[in-house]
């Protein structure tokens, strides 16, 4: 008698201690992780300990005095300082005028490189230059572009009998929004990177079937595309905002916070205080406001991608049930044990004997 008998099933279970795995609790794997630790510890953590003790005291520079605890007194004048608040209005303002055009641009840019072009290549290496500049180059760069003499800028401009005496950089009206074309320049390569990327993983398939059934591009994009885009779009979106209000280097060299602190952000009025004016207890103070200001925003992020992937889990898992019972209720009758593939060759045997 011939048995046929069905493959074993696969073992679900992870590995784990006994079943060839990694034990977690093996004391010895610390040991792998102390030479990226420690220099994070070092130059991350133990300086933003330090800045936060720092925020509680009066240290200033070129007093003989030691330094003493005053508690929340730097915080309570940081509440009455509008030159702050200004500040903290200005970087707001930034952050959300270089965000958002930035994303805009970048996610035309990414469809446009995410087709077939002739000398794609080129154009992806060429649209991540400012990515690969620093920030000082950057503003050196285009201090020479706003120049109100010898920049390109103006020079364009008075070929076009458009004017071209401007003075970009010094104005109160125009020193912001000069600045704000230059980070959107600045950051959009590696926006653009990440949409593409993000670009990249939607199967074809799904728009060449949409097309089929009379999708306009439009359509295609807003059923297709964003849906899987969304996540990375909202990561990006999340980091560079953080990034753009923390942005010192840039608008630094560009114009030092000037004219007339219209373009002074929170960084470059703690800088001032603390490089200055010395009062290092009280920049401490305006550090630990913007970390709070960073923590909030980072968590209302973290919440909403929680959220998410628990809505799209919960709704996996109601698609499944539907089916289920869709299949349940079909009136197909239920598979015969005693007619099993096992069975059956057995049965086959018996009656061939």
């Amino acid at each position: 008698m011939t048995l046929v008998t069905a493959p074993p099933r696969p073992d679900s279970r992870g590995p784990g201690p006994g079943r060839g795995g990694v034990d977690r609790s093996l004391p010895g794997a610390w040991f792998l992780v102390l030479p990226a630790l420690i220099p994070i510890l070092v130059l991350s953590v133990g300086p933003l300990l330090y800045g936060i003790a720092l925020a509680f005291t009066d240290a200033q520079s070129g007093r003989t005095e030691p330094t003493s605890w005053t508690g929340l007194l730097n915080f309570r004048d940081l509440l009455r300082d509008t030159l702050f608040w200004e500040s903290f209005r200005i970087g707001l303002m930034w952050a959300v005028g270089v965000t958002v055009p930035q994303f805009l641009l970048a996610l035309g840019l990414a469809q446009l490189l995410n087709r077939e072009l002739r000398f794609r290549w080129l154009v992806r290496a060429l649209a991540i230059v400012p990515w690969a500049m620093p920030e000082v180059v950057v503003g050196i760069m285009w201090r020479l572009v706003y120049h109100p003499d010898a920049g390109i800028l103006n020079e364009t401009l008075r070929d076009l009998h458009l004017g071209g005496g401007t003075d970009w950089l010094t104005g109160l009206a125009t020193a912001l929004p000069a600045v704000v074309v230059v980070g959107i320049w600045a950051g959009m390569p590696q926006t653009t990177v990440a949409l593409l990327a993000g670009l990249q993983n939607v199967p074809r398939e799904l728009h060449e079937a949409a097309a089929m059934d009379g999708a306009g591009a439009w359509r295609r994009f807003r059923s297709v595309t964003w849906p899987a885009l969304k996540p990375v779009a909202l990561a990006i979106t999340a980091l560079n905002f953080i990034w753009n209000f923390n942005s010192f280097a840039l608008v630094y060299v560009l114009t030092n916070g000037g004219p007339g602190g219209r373009t002074r952000l929170p960084m470059l009025f703690a800088y001032e205080e603390a490089f200055r004016y010395g009062q290092y207890g009280y920049a401490a103070a305006m550090g630990c406001v913007m970390v709070a200001v960073i923590s909030v925003l980072l968590a209302v992020y973290l919440a909403g991608s929680l959220r998410g992937d628990h809505d799209g889990r919960h709704d996996r898992s109601r698609r499944r049930s539907l089916r289920g019972d869709r299949g349940r209720g079909s009136g197909r009758p239920a598979p015969d044990p005693a007619r099993s593939p096992a069975r059956t060759a057995d049965t086959g045997t018996e009656a061939a004997r």
